[in-house]
């Protein structure tokens, strides 16, 4: 555990500099420094309880909301390191379609758990908790703060909050329910997933092999539905002092323009080739795949199948990420955290008002 007096260690040499001239620039470029504005915000600002432990910050939101932008504005003034908590992202080669940080980024910023993975293989939240972990006590150890940032809220939950106690992956009775599943379909297991558990069928889409197959797979290993264990208490160990920040639109339309926007600078980009590239190289690779299952990517296997037109292509994965936007805000909605700050990620100044919260809020540290 680090002491204050480690903590304060943050803020000597260049990293005094680089606040003495973030107050400087925040107050000459937005009329800041001493206005009524600073004072509402600072007083609108909850300070958490002090303690002992080091600080993590926490940057969350919905798709397009400009999580990574303001990441690296953070990384400018702050003594940080950025740990991606995006599942897509993992994937090495899915570059285009997830908004991956370009290598120039990459290699004036440390970031973490980018491009870990091929994409055919898997990852799950509980290994995400196991590396985020770990990486997160290096950056503290180096005197700086881990910046975890992306809008998998499962995995923002996972890393706080723990995970159930769940068995690990039964590779031969998961061939099985994958042969059980060619020859009924998918469908029908997810109606013997019903009978099983009713209560996580109904939260699951019949078409959605990956979390079907896994539901079965804790009925049958355990003997109990997935509902249930999911239930029971779950030990965390998180020895951070978490600095919970949101960005939530003020209007949900002008997000969803955000989203067209960001989608059809995707195809100019290059998504399609970028998937078709990643579909020869990696052989085993299917379209139920969890990572042809993300938001873009599935949608761009069904064009190359010949299933969509361009016009189809682009419509369906518009409402796909707009569908996983909402998904984003109703998980937002119901994290339990202790203290958060949520701020409108639509606002032009969104990225000066998270950085002067976090001013405030690590030199009280």
């Amino acid at each position: 555990m680090i002491r204050n007096n480690r903590i304060a260690n943050i803020f000597n040499g260049l990293f005094l500099q680089k606040i003495q001239w973030m107050r400087q620039s925040l107050a000459e470029f937005h009329s800041l420094s001493n206005s009524y504005f600073v004072q509402k915000l600072s007083a609108n600002f909850p300070m958490p309880p002090a303690n002992n432990l080091p600080p993590a910050i926490f940057l969350m939101g919905p798709t397009a909301s400009g999580k990574s932008q303001i990441a690296l504005e953070i990384a400018t003034h702050f003594p940080v390191e950025i740990v991606s908590v995006d599942s897509a992202q993992v994937y090495r080669f899915m570059d285009v379609g997830t908004a991956k940080p370009n290598q120039a980024t990459l290699s004036q910023i440390p970031h973490h758990l980018i491009n870990i993975i091929n994409p055919d293989q898997h990852y799950s939240a509980a290994q995400f908790r196991v590396d985020a972990l770990n990486i997160m006590k290096a950056i503290t150890q180096r005197n700086k703060i881990p910046l975890l940032v992306g809008g998998t809220m499962l995995y923002f939950r996972a890393l706080q909050e723990g995970l159930a106690e769940l068995p690990s992956a039964d590779a031969n009775l998961r061939l099985s329910i994958e042969r059980m599943a060619k020859e009924s379909g998918w469908p029908a297991m997810h109606k013997k997933l019903a009978e099983l558990d009713q209560e996580t069928a109904a939260r699951i889409k019949s078409t959605d092999s990956q979390r079907i197959q896994r539901a079965l797979e804790v009925c049958y290993l355990t003997q109990q539905p997935l509902s249930e264990l999911l239930k029971n208490p779950k030990t965390a160990d998180f020895p951070y002092r978490a600095i919970n920040i949101a960005l939530i639109p003020k209007e949900r339309s002008q997000l969803h323009e955000r989203i067209a926007i960001r989608f059809e600078a995707m195809l100019r980009n290059g998504l399609i080739d970028e998937v078709e590239f990643i579909r020869r190289q990696f052989a085993f690779l299917t379209n139920e795949s969890p990572s042809m299952r993300c938001v873009g990517y599935r949608q761009t296997c069904l064009f190359l199948d010949g299933e969509l037109n361009v016009s189809e292509l682009h419509d369906k994965g518009v409402a796909a990420t707009r569908q996983l936007a909402k998904r984003q805000l109703t998980w937002l909605r119901n994290m339990e955290m202790h203290t958060r700050q949520e701020f409108n990620c639509l606002a032009d100044d969104a990225s000066t008002q998270v950085q002067i919260f976090l001013q405030q809020i690590l030199s009280e540290i």
